[in-house]
């Protein structure tokens, strides 16, 4: 399992880009829709098992062990040739119809607060979670449905000797929407604050045991990296224009479980990617303060610029993501080389990943994808030459 020189670079790429030193290039990479893939493979006219990120040869890629409430099979309530409903982990109930790009959710057995005061999680250190096979809610439904995921820790071996591997966990709030639904959690963050904030903090400390023992499983500790090189942290807590519920109830109740499990990951010297979707502005300097890493997707279709958050926070946090999907849909190659090039100024000095806003969708072309990826590796070589499109001002 040893791996490669090239795996090795892309590390060290990666690396260089978290810490805010330049390396020989910007690194990048992506999530990619199962649709998209399709569409690639077809339009490519490559064979159905190619692989896109052996592919291109991408510079990172992240793995997702068993996180659900609950180790158990899905519960098929439903099946036929259109769709599949099932229950999962999570105690809900999912329609996943396969036409379509998301599953949806029919509805959760833990549908009152009375019911989250009683509600218990299954042993985080469980060793299923990590070096069993089963079904698990967050690998097996969403724009695809799986069935018994293979062992989380041979998923990590098997990509190891090519890329570098970051780990997967979600927050309280990637948990509560899967096990309350959004409109319930809120409604209880409205009308029980304190009630539904004991929820929070105990999903939260279930999170970080789930963190801790997902680290000790590929065998990472300080001084000793182990099978792992990062971990991305889930955590959704905004929409288009801003949060779901105030910063100072965020403070409150899922800022201390977040910074906790970003410490762990110190410890044992692993970077920290955290992907939450929508506008956060109104805390990132919290982001910051507990000292995440490199913040993804930086959604530019909820107003988010890197090369403005470049301009307003320095080198303090590093960027991962923010090309914008539906341009790089919708635009020619010449307007995709001025956005490209443009948000390539936020990578000066180190500090940035270049990926999408989100994740790569269906109305993305192979040609448009591909021609993105080779405007980075052409002009994200340090240092950066970027002509008529360099901004002075951003260092």
């Amino acid at each position: 399992m040893e791996r490669t020189a090239n795996c090795l670079a892309k590390l060290d790429r990666m690396n260089k880009a978290l810490r805010h030193d330049e390396p020989d290039r910007v690194p990048v990479s992506d999530f990619f829709w199962g649709s998209f893939v399709e569409r690639w493979r077809k339009e490519k006219g490559m064979p159905d098992d190619t692989d896109i990120y052996t592919y291109y040869d991408l510079d990172w890629i992240v793995t997702i062990p068993n996180m659900d409430p609950h180790i158990k099979q899905f519960e098929i309530i439903k099946e036929t040739d259109e769709e599949v409903v099932v229950r999962t982990g999570f105690e809900a109930v999912i329609r996943k119809k396969f036409a379509d790009p998301m599953p949806e959710f029919l509805r959760f057995e833990t549908d009152t607060i009375e019911k989250t005061e009683a509600f218990e999680f299954d042993d985080p250190w469980d060793e299923r979670r990590y070096f069993s096979a089963g079904d698990n809610q967050i690998a097996g439904v969403g724009d695809g449905f799986a069935r018994n995921s293979p062992p989380w820790i041979e998923t990590v071996k098997a990509l190891r000797p090519n890329f570098p591997v970051y780990g997967s966990q979600c927050e309280a709030n990637e948990y509560l929407t899967r096990i309350v639904g959004p409109e319930n959690l809120l409604l209880w963050v409205g009308l029980y604050p304190e009630r539904f904030g004991r929820f929070i903090e105990r999903t939260n400390q279930f999170a970080l045991e789930c963190l801790k023992a997902q680290i000790k499983a590929a065998d990472v500790g300080p001084g000793n990296p182990g099978l792992m090189d990062g971990m991305v942290i889930w955590g959704d807590i905004a929409y288009r224009k801003d949060m779901f519920f105030s910063p100072d109830y965020w403070r409150r109740y899922y800022k201390p479980g977040l910074k906790a499990m970003v410490d762990v990951c110190h410890e044992n010297g692993l970077p920290v990617i955290y992907h939450g979707c929508g506008n956060v502005s109104r805390v990132f300097d919290d982001f910051i303060e507990i000292g995440i890493d490199a913040y993804n997707p930086l959604e530019a279709k909820a107003g988010l610029d890197v090369v403005d958050l470049r301009r307003k926070y320095g080198h303090k946090i590093g960027f991962c993501g923010n090309m914008n999907v539906m341009e790089w849909a919708e635009y020619s190659q010449e307007e995709l080389k001025a956005v490209v090039l443009r948000k390539l100024n936020a990578a000066k000095g180190g500090g940035l990943i270049f990926q999408s806003d989100h994740s790569v969708p269906s109305n993305v072309s192979a040609e448009n994808y591909e021609y993105v990826i080779n405007l980075v590796r052409e002009y994200g070589q340090y240092p950066l030459q970027l002509g008529e499109y360099d901004i002075p001002d951003i260092n």
